[in-house]
């Protein structure tokens, strides 16, 4: 009698994962620096504001939700300039952004904002600002670093009106019909002729050498009301923002025509520092003033309703008085220290009682002429109760405000609901409901940055590599003069991220974690520093804080930047190393590898094209061998290391190079984990690209235009579902997407393999498809390694389904196998792997049922003998979520488990016997 064994895969049938046609702003809302602010005077619930990290946000409903304005239309130029409304909702004027080329140019928008287009622009890429008449579309003020321009054609020409010799720096512009009042550094430049001509006001009362920090004006009732905070001239320089409101020096008004300027700081606090005023255009007597408190670094705004007469403080921060915050608030999980100064200060040009002021990290409203006020940054629903402190670690829902720099993104492996958020500035959010919503939960990280987390394989505790150094390895932190003096060590969590501690004190950024697969208690932890720094191991983590630390020998040429570390399932350690500058770029970056834990290293890296600025190196999960990786590099500036940006690709681990993708600057990519042919790829300046045919020797690459934000870092897949991705960005938080699956033109239909007496029958079938050329049936060998045992011709069938099989004669006690399909192009994909074991008798399981699975599933196990059956089910993950012993009789006997609590899903059931044979079969829920 022939004892055999009928054996069948969880097939992962290769997709090519369509990208999403949408992206959702996902993660939390604050965080970044937020800049002028304006109301449009045609509907006070449209404004528009600044981030000094390339986004212009947009909200329709007073902020109560944002969009981005898409980067292919505007550029922040880093909250310098202002969105101009006019009369007309439909024609806007501001300042564009050209990063690569650091241009600011003007731009009008005839569509209410949806398209832009270049105006005349006679400072030739240096616009300092911007002015638009609100009661006109065609009359518009710019100014170079020296020169004031005027418009009276919409932007057609420009013609120079006014300069100075040293600099002009432009306060604030109030338009009255002829009259046209311009607070300047020099004082009040005045035009009584429509702007046929502009000269210095030479009217009395502001400070001997004193100009305007910030200026604005207001009509009603037969008076021009004009006020401003003041500086030293001297202070005072185009450009410069409310990070220079220590040189405030008093607030003023006029009456134009009938008084000169005159003090208006009746109701001030002495020690308070103010920069930001602002109004309506259409009452003389509501102002508004804001700044900072220097004693408790708390913002503050003032009202006047007596046109400067007296103030009142109308922000009450204390117990929050007067304000529903988001998560910055008086106690909070950030104290209003966080916010500090404000940054922006707009009022409804048609409505003095609509007000937005913005800061460090947040923005925030009164449409009751700041009797109260309420948080623009995180979903309403979400806000908490005026005059009440702020509640600690409680979970906020995004609403589409994001204004800072999310690094990487951390799935707790047994729990699908619990990720963390490496974040710049405002640290790390944790979400314990898959991202839906996130909280600042956890204690102990004081670094002002979380850059990495990873999980150890065997006893689940978190390592975080953090720092007090923000935006490591961006074009604005190379120098050892931003770096050196920084702090980080690597912190430890064994609850899951909710409590952390300190595991190693290295006093030096960290950047990245590795342990090594070969020997779970190694670590390679990479450590930033121009002396001291480099990639530092150590060989028992197992000892916790007490675990002892080593710096590795410095791979050639390169100079303590190093950035990602890596371990290949054989042990062998894969770095990049990132720019660092003196004068200019030093050629001390690139690729290194070390076969011996970093004794010694090879420099893999390609000529010089990688050795001024390598970014992330991505290995391909889909390469068993690990030999495919990616390496992404920026192009530097002022040498050598311009013109060397792209995505790099070798399939021999560093042997030899091709340029893949060619681009400025390539932040990272990502593969797709089921199919090597799609692969995404971020950059500095050109958003979020995509390949659906990475394996051919020439892919074709998109934008993805959907994606809106300039600056994407790195895209993630959900790992307990592939169709789910994020995708984290300097300076715009999180996106998220969800994938559309259709099959590749190869299906793989079925792979199975059957024991028989002698023999190993492995069989397959696929559906018609024209351009496979062949399948190359491997098998893993003694050493590790998949090594082709037959090579199988495609058949020219024109059956719906075609068949394969082969007989493998060379047998092992477990056997394991896999198919390597090569279509017409060249192009490889894999299927999963199968294990053939050779058992003395037989078992078998029918089809599962339904599926894809409900609220539970069925199958019948038919077995030769009495025996025990050892049922286990596991997630994507390999963590077993799900396990039970069965006694089965002779015969068939029928099982039932119930699902109701699994999330959606793809999942795998593993049934052994007594004697070790097992069968697998997946399942989708």
């Amino acid at each position: 009698m022939k004892h055999f064994l009928f054996l069948t895969i969880i097939l992962v049938i290769n997709t090519l994962h369509a990208q999403p046609s949408s992206w959702t702003d996902t993660g939390i809302g604050g965080g970044g620096s937020l800049f002028s602010p304006t109301i449009s005077p045609s509907n006070a619930n449209i404004m528009y504001m600044q981030c000094d990290m390339s986004e212009v946000f947009h909200t329709t409903d007073a902020g109560l939700t944002w969009d981005n304005v898409h980067f292919k239309q505007l550029i922040s130029t880093g909250g310098k300039h202002r969105m101009e409304f006019t009369s007309d909702p439909n024609i806007l004027y501001t300042v564009n952004l050209s990063f690569n080329e650091d241009l600011q140019y003007p731009v009008k928008s005839t569509n209410g904002g949806n398209t832009w287009n270049t105006i005349d622009d006679p400072t030739d890429g240096e616009v300092w600002s911007i002015f638009a008449d609100p009661s006109s579309t065609s009359r518009i003020i710019i100014s170079s670093y020296k020169r004031l321009y005027i418009s009276t054609n919409g932007g057609s020409s420009f013609i120079e009106k006014f300069s100075d010799a040293d600099a002009l720096l432009i306060s604030g512009v109030f338009w009255d019909g002829n009259n046209i009042f311009v607070g300047t550094n020099r004082g009040l430049v005045l035009s009584t002729d429509s702007g046929s001509t502009f000269n210095l006001d030479p009217s009395n009362g502001i400070p001997a050498n004193e100009g305007f920090l910030s200026f604005t004006g207001s009509k009603s009732g037969g008076i021009t009301r004009l006020m401003g905070t003041t500086a030293s001239q001297n202070d005072l320089y185009p450009g410069m923002n409310a990070l220079d409101i220590e040189y405030y020096s008093t607030t003023l008004k006029r009456d134009f025509g009938v008084t000169n300027w005159i003090s208006a700081t009746a109701g001030i606090a002495i020690d308070d520092n103010l920069y930001c005023i602002a109004s309506s255009i259409n009452n003389s007597n509501v102002f508004y003033v804001g700044g900072t408190d220097p004693n408790t670094s708390y913002p503050v705004i003032y009202k006047t309703i007596n046109g400067g007469s007296s103030w009142t403080p109308v922000f009450l921060t204390n117990n929050n008085q007067n304000i529903a915050t988001g998560y910055s608030g008086y106690q909070g999980d950030e104290d209003w220290y966080f916010g500090e100064i404000v940054f922006g200060l707009a009022v409804a040009p048609n409505d003095a009682n609509t007000v937005i002021f913005t800061d460090f990290g947040f923005a925030h409203i009164s449409q009751n002429g700041g009797t109260s006020w309420r948080q623009a940054y995180v979903n309403s629903a979400d806000q908490n109760p005026m005059n009440a402190p702020t509640p600690k670690d409680k979970a906020y829902k995004n609403n589409g405000l994001e204004n800072t720099s999310c690094w990487n993104l951390h799935w707790k492996k047994d729990n699908s609901n619990n990720i963390f958020a490496s974040y710049t500035d405002i640290t790390g959010v944790r979400s314990l409901d898959g991202g839906s919503s996130w909280a600042f939960d956890y204690n102990g990280i004081t670094y002002n940055t979380v850059y990495h987390v990873i999980e150890h394989p065997v006893n689940n505790i978190l390592y975080a590599a953090v720092s007090s150094v923000h935006d490591m390895y961006q074009s604005t932190y190379l120098t050892d003069a931003k770096i050196d003096n920084g702090t980080g060590a690597i912190l430890y969590s064994t609850d899951g991220g909710t409590n952390w501690q300190m595991f190693h004190n290295f006093n030096k950024p960290v950047i990245w974690l590795a342990i090594d697969p070969t020997n779970t208690n190694r670590m390679y932890a990479s450590v930033v520093e121009s002396t001291a720094g480099g990639i530092y191991k150590s060989d028992n983590i197992n000892a916790g804080a007490a675990s002892s630390w080593a710096l590795t020998t410095a791979p050639p040429r390169t100079q303590g930047h190093p950035y990602n570390v890596k371990v290949l399932n054989d042990g062998v350690v894969v770095s990049t190393w990132s720019g660092r500058r003196t004068t200019n770029f030093t050629a001390s970056s690139g690729v290194f590898i070390s076969a011996n834990q970093g004794l010694s290293w090879i420099d893999v890296s390609k000529n010089d094209d990688m050795y001024y600025w390598t970014k992330d190196i991505t290995i391909d999960p889909n390469d068993i061998s690990q030999n495919t990786w990616y390496v992404s590099v920026h192009s530097g500036w002022g040498g050598a290391a311009n013109d060397k940006g792209g995505l790099y690709k070798t399939t021999n681990r560093g042997v030899s190079w091709t340029k893949f993708f060619d681009s400025y600057r390539v932040e990272s990519s990502t593969v797709d984990p089921v199919n090597a042919n799609n692969i995404y790829v971020t950059t500095e300046s050109e958003g979020l690209w995509y390949s659906s045919n990475a394996t051919n020797p020439n892919p074709t690459f998109t934008q993805l235009l959907q994606y809106d934000f300039m600056h994407p870092l790195r895209v993630v897949y959900n790992p307990f579902d592939p169709t789910k991705l994020f995708v984290t960005s300097f300076g715009n938080g999180i996106k998220s997407g969800i994938t559309s699956s259709i099959p590749l033109p190869i299906e793989i239909l079925s792979l199975n393999g059957i024991a028989l007496e002698k023999c190993n029958l492995i069989y397959w079938s696929t559906n018609l498809d024209p351009y496979i050329k062949s399948f190359d049936l491997q098998k893993l060998d003694n050493k590790g390694e998949y090594k082709t045992i037959s090579i199988i011709k495609a058949k020219e069938e024109t059956a719906d389904k075609i068949m394969y099989e082969f007989k493998d004669f060379n047998l092992e006690a477990q056997n394991y196998y896999r198919l390597m399909s090569t279509d017409i192009n060249g192009s490889i994909n894999y299927s999963a792997i199968i294990n053939i074991s050779q058992p003395n008798y037989l078992f078998n399981i029918s089809e599962i049922y339904p599926q894809p699975v409900s609220d539970g599933f069925k199958f019948e196990v038919y077995s030769s003998e009495e025996s025990k059956l050892y049922i286990e089910v596991y997630n994507t993950l390999g963590n077993r979520i799900y396990s039970f012993v069965n006694m089965v009789h002779k015969g068939n006997t029928r099982m039932e488990i119930d699902t109701k609590g699994w999330k959606a899903g793809v999942y795998a059931i593993c049934i052994k016997n007594e004697k070790d044979a097992r069968i697998t079969r997946k399942i989708i829920k």
